[in-house]
């Protein structure tokens, strides 16, 4: 079972989890950091550059595995991924570039980006901590209802809502692309620590069938049900459907340990 821990504000949920992530930095100096974009990790990142900038420590060997990238969009694009990564993680928290990798999206080299991305994945020694959102469809990274749980770095066709969800990044819906390369959902099992982060109403049925539901591709957060090592951080609204709410608060108040 997942552990759910409620927040009362987004800013709380960034440091919850900031937290945990500095404490595996000072743990593991190279410790190797998976790399959520869009709205949701933002509280994330700004948190823990406001621990670094309080209380410095060494990032200089941190390395991260972004989680998926649009096909056809020029790296320096201020959409793509890699500059999304750049501005919103990279430069505040003050990492390496060169250590900070995205999934290839350029299409001369599509048939072999997912294989070359795993590749890397396994040479880093695998994902520490793996940051991530999900979307009002139940997807995590860009592996929308259907993907397999067993799915690798690999190129998806994203749904007309998914890309309507993105819309508000980009002029018009038409400038979202339609395609992605994304880590799969077996990929994402594969790190040793899952944070989920969701935060409002239109996020609480998504959370009631990652957390609560069936494990079925048909809705693809349920994978975290299969993973030994979960933390959902929600607020109420985003926590709102999902049942065991009560022994959901009494586990995190009695939790023998600190933090997450």
């Amino acid at each position: 079972m997942a552990e759910v821990v409620f927040v009362d504000s987004e800013a709380a949920a960034g440091t919850l989890a900031a937290a945990s992530i500095r404490s595996l930095i000072l743990q593991k100096p190279d410790a190797v950091l998976g790399l959520a974009t869009g709205s949701t990790p933002l509280s994330v990142y700004a948190a823990l550059a406001a621990s670094l900038k309080a209380d410095p420590i060494d990032v200089s060997r941190v390395r991260g595995f972004a989680l998926d990238e649009y096909v056809g969009l020029p790296a320096d694009h201020p959409e793509s991924y890699r500059s999304v990564i750049t501005r919103d993680a990279v430069v505040p928290l003050g990492l390496n570039p060169s250590k900070i990798l995205v999934p290839g999206g350029d299409p001369a080299t599509i048939r072999t980006a997912g294989l070359d991305y795993e590749a890397l994945i396994v040479a880093a020694g695998g994902v520490d901590v793996q940051i991530l959102g999900i979307g009002r469809t139940g997807h995590v990274g860009f592996n929308e209802p259907g993907s397999s749980f067993a799915s690798l770095t690999r190129i998806k066709t994203l749904t007309e809502k998914t890309r309507a969800d993105n819309a508000r990044f980009f002029p018009s819906i038409d400038d979202v692309p339609i395609h992605c390369m994304t880590q799969g959902l077996g990929t994402i099992l594969r790190a040793r620590h899952l944070i989920l982060l969701a935060f409002g109403d239109e996020k609480a049925d998504a959370i009631a069938a990652a957390v609560e539901g069936p494990v079925t591709s048909s809705k693809p957060g349920s994978v975290i049900q299969l993973h030994p090592h979960v933390t959902v951080i929600v607020d109420e609204a985003a926590a709102s459907k999902l049942q065991n709410l009560d022994y959901y608060r009494y586990a995190w108040a009695n939790k023998p340990w600190p933090g997450i």
